[in-house]
């Protein structure tokens, strides 16, 4: 295998498909909740959904899952999928939200890269709201690598982009 290979820079993840037990209920929290356009539905199966008019951002389908139980934590297989927002005012907007609904957040972090929200949808799997920082802010390893943390998020501090 050559690993000297890079992947284009300009590369970049379209999509993610994830097998749900009740459309319904999974469109109440990916559109209903978060936000999301319906850009196309396969009848009670499936649906596609998107930001900005993109095709899809997130397919659900229950083809192989309806009825089925939630993900196990303990288990192989996707730990989360990541939403990149725009802004800090914009991830600000969706903790504010999430806050009026009472939905439970499963954790919030400063990685000094980026701020993320963590918590998960009507199946169990995890789902990450989050914006990065400007490059130019993040610090680095002599040897050139990024210097990421987990330290708390300041929940008030990102509340106050909404003022």
């Amino acid at each position: 295998m050559d690993t000297n290979y890079r992947i284009p820079a300009q590369t970049s993840i379209g999509h993610v498909h994830l097998k749900v037990s009740d459309l319904e209920r999974s469109l109440q929290f990916y559109q209903g909740l978060l936000g999301f356009e319906l850009t196309m539905r396969y009848g009670t199966q499936a649906a596609f959904v998107s930001a900005g008019g993109y095709h899809h951002h997130i397919g659900l389908n229950t083809w192989q899952s309806e009825g089925a139980p939630p993900a196990v934590g303990r288990a192989v297989g996707l730990y989360h999928t990541a939403i990149l927002y725009p802004s800090r005012k914009e991830l600000a907007i969706i903790l504010d939200r999430l806050q009026k609904a009472n939905y439970p957040l499963s954790g919030a972090s400063d990685h000094r890269v980026s701020e993320a929200l963590y918590l998960d949808d009507p199946d169990g799997n995890g789902v990450e709201l989050y914006w990065d920082r400007p490059k130019e802010s993040w610090t680095y390893h002599t040897d050139g690598s990024i210097q990421m943390f987990s330290l708390p998020l300041d929940m008030e501090g990102l509340l106050a982009e909404l003022s």
